[in-house]
């Protein structure tokens, strides 16, 4: 059975200025709780993602391996999560002009965990880590807008 979890956050940042981050898998560990990115096949992690990239994320002992599904350019970012501990995992990163300026983010995903009966659980761990991400983002983005760094 799938489970989902959705999280919001605002930047003071333009959308296209939060979507440059999202596509460089390399500064995800500036603004998230993530220690390290890759790319699968030693690419570049400052290159911008294409669809199709698989971005490898270290976090303590855990590894993470998310193929980028679907890129629609200052708008959405599309990813999955394979060969860990989910037998599908989807998310997707809205991004939303405000009408207040900045952007309005909302980040959600839908998951199956391969261990039956652990999908309420994963979806409130991943819903709080990625709230976390979320507003790294949000405040990383908004301070390279403003040339703080």
């Amino acid at each position: 059975m799938p489970h989902t979890y959705t999280v919001h956050a605002h930047s003071a940042a333009e959308p296209h200025a939060v979507f440059a981050l999202l596509l460089r898998a390399g500064t995800w560990p500036l603004w998230s709780p993530l220690d390290r990115a890759e790319l699968e096949g030693g690419g570049d992690p400052d290159a911008p993602a294409q669809v199709g990239d698989v971005r490898v994320f270290r976090t303590g002992p855990s590894v993470s391996r998310e193929p980028v599904l679907e890129l629609v350019p200052d708008r959405r970012f599309v990813y999955g999560n394979v060969g860990g501990l989910f037998r599908s995992y989807r998310a997707v990163i809205d991004l939303a002009p405000s009408p207040d300026g900045g952007t309005d983010v909302t980040w959600s995903a839908t998951l199956e965990p391969k261990l039956p009966g652990t999908g309420r659980f994963w979806a409130w761990y991943l819903g709080r880590f990625v709230q976390r991400m979320a507003d790294g983002l949000a405040r990383y983005a908004a301070g390279r807008s403003t040339g703080a760094r």
